[in-house]
């Protein structure tokens, strides 16, 4: 990509209303839009910031086996109140619409319902089970404030997976799967040393634990406690002396923090295959009840959360393997030499697989080093009259201050060994 031919430019300003700094950055760098509050529309860059993100979750819920649908985001009303979810009262931040003849729907805010309604044509037998299933899709859900950026929205990105097993020893290992792969996620996004599985409330579908993901961060709405040697953690809500013995902690061994919430899992028992009448039947002929899990992860939130955790006084600093190119090619001047040297460099890293956005203005050094910080591309290759002169280039990596002289050789090996 040519900045010339990008439709997105970068600001020194954000909206007067907002505050989070996730989506201040954001919006000044034009990975975003905010339509209004909780709110925000992906630009190109920030989709494929967003895209990047899904692949590697995609990755490792697939490495466990996972089968990728995509559920609707129009809900019929009956399989809720089967479940008693469909009254407000009950479940209060829904969006609701009507069809014209009246009928009233619910716009997605969550899936186990439709999840179990559209699997119980195919789960009959043991020999179905078990499964997991999963989607990343959009979610809606009508929140009295959102704030934070990113981090807490009316519509958002999610994944979400659902585990059928026949039997709870079955369900446990399904659980302990996932949260294994949610771990390799969260290393491979450059969390996973500040990120800490949780154990939290279970809520009305369990008296077990539930587990969430906890990430450090000074802007974290949730207080948890950390045994950094067990890389374990337990919430405020359950943070009491019975549950540490259950959880195998000790008081004098945590630390209070705050945390943002990344990821959680759940123990759904059978609340939900029970309500909808889903059962499979076992060696024996006999009906038996599915034991469900869910398992989600906020995936436009980690956009917030990583743009939070990875960013300086000077812009946003993408990890490698989530930023939206890996090279900011910055050509300094009009030179015709130059401009063949930018060129030539730019179409030999798209063939090394290297991908680049090339900065091809005719702007001021100054003003395109701003733009490369602020954009948080993970590497800088300038291409000037002195760089020519001497068959060399110039580069640096966006947490270095220092540069490197490099010729194309080197630089192709940095890059794509890095790659």
């Amino acid at each position: 990509m040519r900045v010339s031919k990008l439709f997105t430019k970068t600001s020194k300003t954000a909206p007067a209303d907002e505050t989070a700094r996730n989506a201040q950055l954001l919006i000044r760098a034009g990975y975003v839009h905010k339509e209004m509050a909780g709110v925000y529309a992906y630009l190109p860059l920030g989709l494929k910031v967003l895209e990047n993100i899904k692949k590697i979750v995609r990755e490792e819920m697939d490495a466990i086996g996972g089968q990728e649908l995509l559920m609707t985001t129009l809900q019929p009303n009956d399989i809720w109140k089967k479940t008693n979810r469909w009254d407000d009262a009950v479940v209060d931040n829904w969006f609701k619409t009507k069809l014209k003849n009246g009928t009233e729907l619910g716009v997605g805010l969550t899936h186990e319902e439709p999840i179990v309604d559209a699997l119980s044509p195919y789960v009959d037998s043991y020999k179905d089970l078990p499964l997991y299933v999963y989607q990343i899709a959009p979610k809606f859900r009508n929140e009295l404030r959102a704030k934070s950026g990113l981090l807490r929205g009316r519509e958002f990105i999610m994944k979400d997976m659902y585990s059928l097993a026949r039997t709870q020893a079955e369900h446990n290992e399904l659980y302990e799967r996932a949260a294994a792969a949610y771990a390799k996620v969260y290393d491979r996004l450059g969390l996973g040393d500040s990120t800490y599985r949780t154990a939290a409330d279970g809520g009305y579908f369990t008296e077990r634990f539930s587990d969430e993901f906890q990430t450090i961060s000074d802007i974290g709405e949730d207080t948890v406690y950390v045994d950094e040697a067990k890389k374990l953690a337990i919430n405020q809500e359950i943070y009491t002396d019975e549950n540490l013995v259950k959880l195998g902690l000790k008081k004098e061994d945590l630390v209070e923090k705050r945390a943002v919430e990344v990821g959680n899992i759940f123990p759904l028992e059978s609340k939900y295959t029970d309500a909808l009448g889903v059962y499979y039947t076992d060696e024996n002929g006999e009906q038996q009840s599915i034991i469900m899990g869910c398992y989600g992860i906020g995936v436009s939130r980690l956009v917030g959360v990583i743009a939070e955790h990875f960013s300086d006084d000077k812009g946003l600093v993408w990890p490698d393997n989530i930023a939206p190119y890996r090279v900011y090619l910055a050509r300094l001047g009009e030179d015709a030499e130059v401009i063949k040297a930018a060129d030539k460099l730019y179409e030999t890293l798209q063939e090394a697989g290297v991908s680049v956005l090339y900065d091809d203005r005719n702007a001021r050094p100054g003003e395109k080093f701003a733009d490369a910080d602020l954009l948080g591309i993970p590497h800088r290759v300038v291409v000037s009259a002195k760089t020519v002169a001497q068959g060399i280039f110039e580069y640096k990596r966006r947490t270095e201050t220092e540069s490197l002289m490099v010729d194309v050789e080197k630089l192709q090996n940095v890059l794509t060994i890095q790659k």
